[in-house]
């Protein structure tokens, strides 16, 4: 998926009613919820020839609070508004613009008493997710995507989306923050805590939302790259806690989709620990870790024997009995 920044456009000439300063405090004003599923211009008047204001992109947050045959009149969220101080290094660090308050056309609007809205909205969401994934798709379907499955999540907090749905959300935002920030310098530094964290708030309140469910177990393994290592540099250090970080998560969480992964994360570090002492020539440590590696394919293998990662598992194994170096190959 590739990184998108959200651009504010400077408004002129917007008189901000009280009803707007309070949307911006998260307080909306009275009306429907909504939002759109296209970019749709904002006018100052129910007419296309009248000034334009702005264009709400999709699945932008929106209270309708007036219509006029075709028309809505509208109290507009920016993303920029939506999002916390840590968004800036991914989505462009633009000051807070005040919500847009004007009219656009109805077309494409789904609100909360739209019929079927929640699979309209959800459908619209994995349709952009897809389009994002494609090499050549549009500029900005990550973040439609993202917005889309928020609102959805939103509108329809009992629906049957609503946990994959905020789930969604939440990890797109995480791997495009994650992106930005392992494209820095300071990725490369051995400590976590010598990089920029990724903002896990929205993590957090899928954990909170929907307490064990699959969808919290996904939010916690995403949160393990807040705590794994840059370049290892060679060290036993790095590899060995990572290893106890992917089965402490396996231990607690293996019911989750990510479990077999997790298993298979700590067979490697395990064997790449092994091959970095072993290059230390120190046999006992390397052997000790390497033993603990073969254990716990073992139990990956038991417990998942459908998954790929026990068949991945399995050829690490046969590395190290065959003594194929699985960290650092040159030394073969």
């Amino acid at each position: 998926m590739k990184s998108t920044r959200v651009v504010s456009i400077v408004l002129s000439c917007i008189c901000l009613t009280s009803a707007a300063i309070a949307f911006a405090a998260d307080k909306p004003p009275s009306g429907r919820l909504a939002t759109v599923l296209r970019d749709t211009p904002v006018f100052v008047e129910a007419d296309t020839g009248s000034q334009r204001l702005d264009t709400i992109t999709a699945g932008r947050e929106m209270v309708i609070v007036e219509q006029n045959g075709p028309w809505l009149r509208v109290f507009a969220n920016t993303d920029v508004q939506q999002n916390q101080a840590q968004d800036a290094p991914v989505f462009g660090g633009e000051a807070a613009t005040p919500p847009i308050s004007g009219w656009l056309q109805g077309k494409g609007v789904v609100s909360v008493s739209t019929p079927n809205a929640d699979n309209i909205l959800y459908g619209a969401a994995t349709g952009q997710e897809s389009r994002a994934s494609d090499a050549h798709g549009p500029r900005g379907a990550a973040q439609a995507a993202r917005l889309l499955y928020a609102r959805d999540a939103q509108l329809f907090p009992q629906g049957p989306h609503a946990g994959d749905a905020a789930w969604r959300a939440a990890d797109i935002r995480w791997q495009l923050e994650k992106q930005d920030v392992y494209s820095r310098p300071s990725a490369h530094e051995k400590e976590a805590y010598l990089r920029q964290q990724i903002d896990d708030s929205e993590m957090k309140k899928v954990i909170k939302r929907f307490p064990g469910s699959k969808f919290a177990d996904l939010a916690a393994y995403d949160m393990l790259d807040n705590k794994v290592c840059g370049d290892w540099q060679g060290t036993t250090k790095c590899p060995e806690k990572e290893a106890e970080l992917y089965q402490k998560y396996a231990d607690e969480h293996p019911n989750s989709p990510r479990a077999p992964e997790a298993l298979f994360e700590t067979v490697y570090r395990l064997a790449a620990a092994g091959d970095i002492y072993a290059g230390d020539n120190n046999d006992k440590k390397a052997n000790e870790d390497r033993d603990h590696a073969k254990t716990v394919a073992t139990h990956l293998q038991e417990k998942y024997p459908g998954s790929d990662y026990a068949a991945r598992a399995a050829t690490l194994i046969y590395q190290m009995e065959q003594s194929i170096p699985i960290y650092g190959a040159e030394r073969d």
